[in-house]
């Protein structure tokens, strides 16, 4: 049985293609896969678990339990509109959280998974921003607020992030080589596989001597798609 990746789907009721992409990806080849590591950004946003009875959160965290009843192994890494699902959610979609990094032997080859932001390193204001909503007192303070006015400055967040894209060049925003060279080397592994950039392909690298690749995962923006790995390799698979 196949092992899957999907990240970045951006789920939100006003993008309904994309939760029936989903939807339908659960019922069809999520349900034949032996394990499904979601790699952030599942949800537009994420404003805490105390948000998890809003019908459009419930639906799908029932969905992807309803798969993981079926004995499907799920996994989620937060990405970077999601970083602040915890505990809440993971019993709620019947998944486990996964840290970042996350190095995994798959099929013989050590792979290591990423949601891939952090290897935009030329971003240097993204990067510091990141940084600052990562850390345990930023959270504590954000979480303490309202979830209404958590909501408010998350809209307003994605409002100016969106304003920001227009006038950065389009380069730094995809990820640094050596960036990918040196985490690749730091955690001896063969494979990477990450998302965010909203790129999908298979790079071929060689690192010391070594083949490696990097497999970065396709957006659901338009038409979506999964990563699928096995005995034979991996291969990007339409929706």
């Amino acid at each position: 049985m196949a092992t899957l990746f999907i990240s970045d789907l951006h789920l939100c009721p006003s993008r309904p293609q994309a939760s029936r992409l989903f939807r339908s990806f659960l019922a069809g080849p999520a349900r034949r896969a032996d394990t499904l590591y979601i790699l952030g950004d599942l949800f537009e946003y994420w404003a805490g678990d105390d948000d998890l009875e809003e019908t459009f959160v419930a639906g799908h965290c029932a969905a992807l339990r309803e798969l993981a009843s079926a004995g499907v192994r799920i996994f989620f890494m937060a990405g970077n509109r999601d970083f602040l699902a915890g505990d809440g959610f993971a019993r709620a979609a019947g998944l486990s959280l996964l840290p970042e990094p996350a190095v995994i032997e798959l099929d013989g080859v050590p792979t290591l998974l990423l949601h891939g932001d952090t290897l935009c390193t030329d971003d240097a204001a993204y990067q510091a921003f990141r940084s600052e909503v990562r850390s345990p007192d930023w959270k504590q303070a954000f979480l303490s607020l309202p979830l209404t006015q958590r909501k408010a400055r998350i809209e307003a967040l994605r409002r100016e992030s969106e304003a920001q894209k227009q006038s950065k060049p389009w380069d730094i925003m995809d990820v640094n080589p050596d960036a990918v060279s040196r985490t690749l080397t730091f955690h001896r592994c063969q494979r990477l596989i990450h998302g965010h950039t909203h790129r999908p392909a298979c790079h071929r690298l060689e690192i010391d001597g070594r083949p490696c690749e990097r497999w970065v995962l396709p957006d659901w923006d338009a038409a979506g798609g999964y990563l699928a790995c096995g005995q034979d390799g991996c291969q990007l698979v339409p929706l």
